[in-house]
């Protein structure tokens, strides 16, 4: 009975449970509601400059509502200013909302922010500037209302101020100071004047920390004022000392723009220490005292100065006049070396015009260049130099130059019968034609000393050469061997060129499109804006690059179609004397010229660490090509070939690559360059002081110790070739302590310290060169020593406006921007511009130096210029 009563009265038992569940959910809604109901809120008539002292409960909400008068030439700044009184707020922040006509803004108090890995920082003192919407009446009165809430029921105290920013506004050339925080930003109002299309806003401090943040923004509501945001639109920077952007009416259709200042809730972005990482997640950190006072001026980019008179006219300089100044100066200065070229290329033809030609001509045989047999005949006599060139001659020039120097080298004998015979021969090649086509010429094919390697061994390893020892293979096979230098550089440059242009023009759009102006390193108190680019002025300055490479082609090219027309007419001074005549590596070096300046403004479209490799890579093959060119002119027929040059030059610029991205504070990556760096200056010292007769094979350490016994323990002897060897001593020990530098001190430039060591050994040798030249009784012309003197002294002046140093992308780019300057040349051009126009002549001026250096051997036999 009583399991069936349980059973009966066990439905209603589950009804009433559920009725008595929904009649307590009404009631507890009732009692909200009612609760609700009864909260407190209070609208106060609130006015300016009056500090309000009150509590704030989740019982009471405060309405203060505020009018001001709007006009419409007039725009004044109003500033909310709150604290928080009351300990342990942070639980229960109090919600400030301002209202108004076109704009609402709410923050809370304490005001959190955050920093890197999610750190907090409680502000307990806020100020905020309210956004100003425009009006179309003359004047108009408008209302806005700030509303305070807490969901806190313990009472908190605040104080509450609004007041009206009395320099809201800036002025053209009026410097104005200001304090700004991470939890009181500022910004202020500029208008562009009549007259001024581009104007340069600077900011200045001169506190290095705390860091803060330069925005540019549009007059639009919401203003991102905060450091979590403000980098949401706009033209922002990070700074330090000095920030500085320049700013265009174009992009602003209202005519004016905000400046924002927002003070960074920590400094690593500007190069400051970090902090602590938190032990808890949610736990607040103490930001410290993080004011910084600062001053803004707002200036037309454009100075007064850089104009004329007749321009100063008007209130303020045209923009499009500046920049044609600008341009036309660049040419001017650039279009004056074409002037003086053609000058001095009058003067010469004119001089040439009255040079007695000799012309060569054989008995009994059509006149023709010995280059064409020219292998041939430089056999006859491989250790002799003055037999070389005798032999050419006739018998009679065998025996002139044969007894007095068989009387002084008696092992001249045995070779002396050998000339002869091959003299004899010439009969047989002398008629051929000088205008085969080279596309079937190879170098082995005339090379008649690949098959006589230990004829080789004999002339290069003699103690004192000749011009003539190591000119002895056909001109024309040479002439093709250097000329694919010039075509592979012209390749590479192509090659190169096009997707470094792609990524600027990239690196450019990225800039122009976030507004984030800490990509790209500018010096932004010179950065003159044209079109999408954002600093014209750095990129037109390395037009001297591409016009004077372009001017030094033409030079070359004269001089090889005045050498072609004085082969062709057989004159003795192009066949038999002076320096051998090959222009292939002129042509390369005027092209990498050309690419520099081409890659150097590819570089200056957006500077920074990533694509500083586009500015060097050139130099490194100017460099290289420079030091090949100097070792060519006494050893044509040794000199390297374009591919095996070509590819060093890439090791080098891989290395380079590895560096500037594995380098910084690396020290294994330095271990390993520095060896390889003193591994590869033995080698080749060891293929400059034998010539290239050495093998590097399995026999190499027997060779050496039997050389250290013989020359050192079993009797002591100098070193058989002086001159080579202080070279390579000298050069031994500078690239020692270079590389001895470099792992010491690991440098964070990498590839500046690289290209150090290019233009170290350049340098080394150009100065042995020199000396030789003067030691071994030669001169230098007037033409040669004048550009000497001008390329020293434009190097002087280049080299010290390099060291300005305006930007450096080894810094934060707020650390950079200290080192900012402004215009010096025409209110348009920096000190790196001129580092552009000062080094674009040094280089132009050193390749003439390389091409007329040796002008005073034109009329000397190359039997008797030596080899150093």
């Amino acid at each position: 009975m009583v399991l069936r009563s349980g059973c009966k009265f066990g439905p209603v038992l589950v009804w009433f449970r559920l009725g008595y569940v929904v009649l307590l959910w009404l009631c507890v809604t009732h009692l909200r509601c009612a609760r609700a109901e009864t909260k407190t809120v209070v609208q106060k008539d609130a006015e300016f400059d009056v500090t309000y002292n009150d509590t704030v409960t989740s019982d009471n909400q405060t309405i203060y509502a505020f009018n001001h008068t709007v006009s419409r030439n007039k725009t004044e700044g109003i500033r909310v200013t709150v604290d928080v009184l009351s300990e342990g707020a942070e639980s229960s922040p109090i919600l400030f909302v301002v209202r108004q006509k076109q704009a609402v803004l709410s923050f809370q108090v304490p005001l959190i922010l955050r920093g890197l890995y999610q750190r907090k920082y409680p502000y307990a003192h806020v100020g905020r500037t309210l956004c100003q919407p425009p009006t179309r009446s003359l004047t108009e009165t408008q209302y806005f209302f700030v509303d305070v809430s807490t969901l806190s029921s313990l009472g908190t105290h605040y104080q509450l101020r609004i007041s009206r920013v009395d320099s809201f506004t800036l002025h053209t050339d009026k410097k104005f100071s200001f304090t700004a925080s991470p939890s009181q930003p500022q910004y202020f109002k500029y208008v562009f004047p009549d007259g001024v299309d581009t104007v340069i806003v600077k900011v200045n401090s001169e506190m290095t920390f705390p860091c803060s943040v330069m925005s540019i923004q549009d007059i639009q509501c919401p203003v991102y004022d905060l450091d979590n945001n403000v980098a949401f639109i706009g033209m922002y920077q990070t700074m330090t000392k000095t920030a500085a952007i320049t700013v265009q009416r174009k992009d602003f259709p209202s005519n004016s723009f905000y400046v924002v200042v927002v003070v960074k809730t920590e400094d690593e972005a500007c190069g400051g220490p970090l902090r602590f990482y938190p032990l808890r997640p949610d736990e607040l950190i103490d930001a410290g005292n993080r004011s910084k006072t600062l001053d803004v001026v707002v200036s037309p980019a454009i100075s007064c100065e850089s104009l004329s008179q007749a321009d100063q006219r008007t209130s303020a300089p045209s923009n499009t006049d500046v920049y044609v100044m600008g341009m036309l100066f660049c040419l001017g200065i650039f279009l004056s070396f074409y002037l003086l070229t053609f000058l001095v290329a009058c003067v010469e033809n004119k001089r040439s015009v009255d040079r007695p030609t000799v012309v060569y001509r054989k008995p009994g045989v059509t006149p023709v260049s010995p280059y064409e047999y020219g292998s041939f005949v430089d056999n006859a006599s491989t250790l002799s130099s003055e037999a070389i060139t005798d032999s050419i001659a006739s018998d009679a020039n065998y025996r002139y130059m044969g007894q007095e120097t068989l009387k002084r080298r008696p092992f001249l004998t045995a070779i002396h019968h050998v000339a002869i015979r091959i003299e004899r021969s010439l009969e047989s090649v002398a008629g051929r034609s000088r205008h085969e086509s080279l596309s079937s010429i190879e170098e082995d094919d005339y090379d008649t000393l690949a098959d006589i390697d230990s004829d080789k061994n004999i002339v290069r390893t003699k103690k004192y050469l000749c011009v003539s020892d190591l000119a002895r293979k056909d001109k024309r096979v040479l002439s093709k061997k250097y000329q694919i230098y010039f075509w592979n550089i012209v390749t590479i440059g192509v090659f190169y060129a096009l997707p470094v242009i792609q990524l600027v023009i990239t690196y450019q759009t990225v800039v122009n499109v976030t507004g984030n102006q800490d990509i790209c390193y500018y010096n932004f108190l010179c950065a003159h804006p044209l079109g999408n680019l954002s600093a014209f002025n750095n990129i037109l300055s390395n037009l001297g690059y591409v016009m004077l490479g372009l001017l030094f082609l033409l030079i070359v090219l004269q001089r090889d179609i005045i050498h072609s027309r004085a082969l062709d007419r057989n004159d003795l001074n192009a066949l038999e004397c002076g320096i051998p005549k090959h222009f292939g590596l002129f042509y390369a070096m005027g092209t990498a010229l050309m690419m520099e300046g081409l890659l150097s403004a590819c570089y200056h479209v957006c500077p920074n660490y990533t694509n500083f490799q586009f500015d060097t890579s050139f130099m490194y093959m100017i460099a290289g090509l420079c030091v090949l060119k100097l070792y060519q002119k006494r050893h044509p027929d040794i000199n390297a070939s374009a591919y095996t040059a070509y590819a060093c030059l890439a090791a080098v610029i891989f290395f380079s690559v590895l560096g500037v991205v594995f380098g910084k504070g690396n020290m294994v990556f330095w271990i390993v360059f520095s060896v390889l760096h003193i591994l590869a200056t033995m080698l080749l010292s060891t293929q400059l002081y034998y010539m290239g007769r050495w093998r590097l094979n399995s026999g190499i350490l027997r060779r050496i110790v039997y050389v250290i016994y013989t020359d050192c323990i079993r009797q002591c002897s100098g070193p058989m070739y002086i001159d080579r060897m202080v070279l390579l001593v000298m050069g031994n020990i500078v690239n020692w302590s270079l590389a001895a530098y470099g792992l010491l001190k690991t440098p964070n430039d990498f590839a500046s310290y690289l290209l150090a060591i290019a233009i170290c050994n350049l340098l080394l040798y150009f100065a042995f060169y020199i000396i030789m030249k003067l030691r071994s009784g030669e001169r230098i012309q007037c033409m040669a020593m004048v550009c000497i003197l001008f390329t020293a002294v434009v190097w002087g002046f280049a080299l010290f406006f390099f060291f300005q140093g305006l930007s450096t992308w080894q810094k934060t780019p707020a650390e950079s921007r200290e080192h900012n300057r402004d215009c010096i040349v025409l209110s348009f051009f920096d000190d790196h511009d001129i580092w552009h126009f000062l080094s674009s002549i040094a280089m132009f001026g050193s390749f003439l130096v390389l091409l007329t250096m040796d002008d005073d051997l034109d009329n000397v036999q190359r039997d008797k210029i030596f080899v150093f």
